[in-house]
């Protein structure tokens, strides 16, 4: 009874479809226009803290330090100038120190004294260049007038080298002095951030202010930071390198933007092509696309007018929008041309319907399940991906609906469409395997159960992409300027250890932290692998001010000095004083991830024996971007865990509900099970690390291989009501089979020119998702119906979809 009743409603629903088919047709085409426009209105949320869960203990500590050090998202400069340091003759005893650690300057702001008597003793040292000197100030000063730049916390070695007045209190007396760290103090102090090792090699460092302070976008910055450089480069000829994490973070999300929309465009045009191809019509070419335009734009503006922004996760939503209506348009057609070959085209497109609409109803709600399973995600943006892609699979469904019906039967002639090419040998190469699945069901078995078995052992070899510099391809700027610096400069990734400190300094307690700063260097560093390629804490800017002034005037004189060093270093407020570490981005992820565990277990240690008495249960913070962008990955993974098995449970039941059986909603589980072992498994052996982009892919290939599954079962238990079980699967491998295989073939064309995306991810996602594709389609084809041979009695009554 309930049966009858369900195929009462899909035949009224097909009637009123195809009776208001012009309307929805005219609605459908009307509504496309102000979609388009509106999509073009959503905006990529490009924070790298929106992929952390809000409890997350390292964005935490990460809030907590932008809180209490203002934020430390510097911009590095360089460039290589072969003339950038002279060498100066000084006549001995002639200059007298001013006071220790100073020497004074009685010459010219830039000016470099070269007179010297060759009968006397002499000195050679190192000066900078008067060019040179001239060169990095005029660069410096138009660089910190670009909006977004702090303009006061920028740092060259002009700036350093210049004389500076300082005022300080001795003895109870003001005292003023005009004069500059030595050069052979100051070289080694700045070396690794201003200056390179060989003496030719210098950057000008800018701290960048809170984006939500800036009166300019984080991008328009750093877009006015590269335009500075290009034109330095024009009128110096000297090649500039700009990098740093915020730089990384802009590119990698400017290339998914703009790489997102380009390749979405380009594939939908392949995808067209493959699909004439395929069937020789125009109008069944052009019929998947507005299916695929009109779910997109529909959901991209329904985004925009929610104030929703796309993230690196949902960037993806285009294309995971594309296959699913590729899929379901596709078995449309091969069933439409089917009916078309004996019947006039209401009769057959009506019939289409009737026997389609159940499967794609259960495709699109188990799809939009699956994804939806993503909001008990603790990441925000993965949240808002699983909601966006449930929205997106219904507007699937309702594309289909609105505009297949007047789109097939537009004008009032009869017409064909095409056989694909050598589909007679894919019609052979199906019967084929079903041929062989009958005789030969054991051994299938057995050789799924291996490959399965293999590919799970690879899960144990995966590992994390924590090299951020792997998002971008070889040639780029940011990571030919990643090799420049960190070649010629040390380490370009900038992160922190934080503890407490007194709200007033002691030389005691300076004297612990300097203990920290030479135990980090010395016992992380090895004379073969130096990992920590800059320790700077706030000994280091104090030891060179005069040894006469006391803790506070030494703080006075070095603010003087070095603008923000000391608060750069030092909350009094909060009590929390840092030490700021430098190291190299391009790391494997093993190397990095345990170079943080190790300075953060020296400083926890140091910690609470060097400050148990004064702090007892004293926290050490290890953060930076640095780290938040080394554990990224990582933390995407442990949370898609939850939220695959979640998924896959979801997806079983609605398996149940859809088809009224046991065995088949388990067992549906089973052949898209196989694909993602097999792609992420393979990963694992071949050893390649998942990253930002394919961290998802396990539970974006169960939501999409499932699709395929649901079809195949429906057409089975409907062909299974009038034949025998094997009858009914050779019949289900000869319908299904065939627009299974086209789709697939169509979407992996289609998606191959994600294979030029800028963004290596992209690139990745593209080939797992193509090999995912072909992984659920041998599972099935050849799993599924071994399968379903054991779940169900051959006979000819079985279990109806609902």
């Amino acid at each position: 009874m309930t049966q009858q009743k369900d195929n009462l409603t899909i035949q009224k629903l097909t009637v009123w479809l195809i009776r208001n088919r012009w309307v929805l047709l005219v609605l459908a085409l009307l509504w496309l226009i102000p979609a388009a426009m509106y999509s073009q209105q959503l905006k990529l949320e490009r924070s790298i803290e929106s992929l952390y869960a809000k409890n997350n203990p390292h964005l935490l500590d990460f809030q907590q330090s932008k809180k209490n050090f203002g934020g430390d998202e510097f911009v590095i400069v360089a460039f290589e100038d072969p003339h950038l340091i002279t060498k100066v003759h000084e006549e001995g005893g002639e200059e007298e120190e001013e006071e220790e650690g100073f020497e004074e300057e009685e010459f010219e702001e830039g000016e470099v004294n070269e007179s010297y008597d060759e009968d006397e003793e002499e000195e050679i040292y190192e000066e900078l260049s008067p060019a040179s000197y001239r060169r990095i100030k005029e660069l410096s000063k138009q660089l910190q007038n670009v909006q977004g730049v702090r303009a006061n916390s920028t740092q060259d070695l002009a700036q350093a080298t210049t004389p500076k007045e300082i005022a300080f209190q001795i003895f109870g007396k003001e005292r003023k002095i005009t004069a500059v760290i030595p050069n052979e103090k100051l070289f080694p102090l700045v070396e690794g951030m201003l200056i390179g090792k060989d003496h030719k090699t210098t950057a000008i460092v800018m701290r960048l202010e809170p984006e939500s302070t800036s009166t300019i976008s984080r991008s328009e910055t750093i877009h006015r930071i590269r335009e500075v450089a290009r034109n330095f480069e024009k009128t110096s000829h000297l090649k500039t390198y700009i990098v740093g994490e915020p730089v990384q973070v802009h590119d990698m999300f400017h290339y998914v933007e703009e790489d997102g929309r380009t390749l979405f465009y380009i594939s939908l045009g392949l995808l067209a092509a493959v699909i004439f191809i395929l069937f020789r019509n125009i109008r069944w070419m052009l019929l998947p696309l507005l299916v695929v335009l009109l779910a997109v734009f529909s959901t991209e503006a329904l985004l925009v007018l929610s104030h929703l922004r796309l993230s690196m996760v949902s960037s993806l939503l285009n294309s995971l929008v594309t296959i699913i209506s590729i899929a379901t348009v596709t078995h449309i057609t091969v069933r439409f041309r089917e009916h078309l070959q004996t019947e006039e085209r209401i009769d057959a497109f009506s019939r289409t319907l009737t026997e389609l609409l159940p499967a794609i109803f259960w495709t699109c709600s188990t799809t939009a399940l699956g994804f939806l399973v993503l909001m008990s995600s603790d990441i925000t943006p993965v949240k808002s991906f699983g909601l966006m892609m449930a929205i997106a699979t219904l507007f699937v469904l309702c594309a289909t609906a609105i505009s297949l019906p007047g789109g097939a039967l537009l004008g009032s002639k009869q017409y064909r469409l095409g056989n694909a090419p050598a589909e007679g040998q894919l019609s052979g190469l199906l019967t084929f395997l079903n041929q062989t699945i009958e005789k030969r069901p054991r051994l299938i078995g057995v050789l799924f159960f291996v490959v399965m078995l293999i590919g799970c052992g690879g899960l144990f070899r995966l590992e994390v992409e924590t090299d951020f510099s792997k998002n971008f391809r070889s040639s780029s700027p940011i990571v030919q300027s990643l090799d420049f610096v960190e070649t010629n400069l040390g380490g370009a990734g900038t992160w922190e250890v934080n503890f407490p400190a007194p709200q007033k300094l002691t030389k005691s307690y300076l004297d612990k932290v300097k203990r920290l700063a030479i135990k980090l260097r010395n016992d992380v560093n090895q004379p073969d692998n130096i990992q920590l390629t800059k320790v700077l804490c706030m000994t280091d800017g104090l030891d060179p001010m005069p040894r006469l002034l006391n803790v506070k005037n030494r703080l006075i004189a070095l603010n003087q000095v070095q603008p923000e060093f000391g608060t750069a270093l030092y909350n009094a407020q909060a009590k929390r004083m840092r030490i700021m570490l430098r190291s190299k981005e391009r790391q494997p992820a093993a190397v990095k991830l345990k170079l943080i565990q190790k300075v953060h277990q020296i400083s926890q240690e140091w910690a609470e024996t060097e400050l148990a008495d004064d702090y007892p249960n004293a926290h050490v913070q290890t953060t930076g971007l640095f780290v938040l962008l080394a554990y990224l990955v990582d933390n995407l993974l442990h949370d898609q865990l939850i939220s695959f098995i979640l998924a896959a449970v979801g997806i079983v039941m609605m398996m149940m509900i859809a088809f009224r059986h046991f065995k088949i909603g388990i067992i549906s589980l089973i052949p898209n099970l196989f694909p993602i072992i097999l792609v992420v498994g393979g990963m694992g052996w071949v050893g390649l690390p998942i990253n930002i982009a394919t961290a998802m892919i396990a539970s974006v290939s169960l939501g999409l291989t499932i699709d395929s599954s649901i079809h195949y079962i429906s057409e089975f238990q409907r062909a299974k009501r009038f034949l025998s079980v094997q009858d009914a699967l050779n019949q289900t491998q000869q319908r299904i089979g065939r627009a299974m295989v086209f789709s697939n073939v169509a979407l992996i064309i289609g998606f191959s020119v994600l294979t030029f995306s800028h963004f290596i991810p992209l690139v990745y996602f593209g080939i797992l998702v193509s090999l995912a594709m072909l992984g659920g389609l041998a599972g099935n084809l050849i799993l599924l119906p071994l399968l379903l041979k054991w779940a169900v009695k051959n006979d000819k009554k079985g279990t109806t979809p609902a």
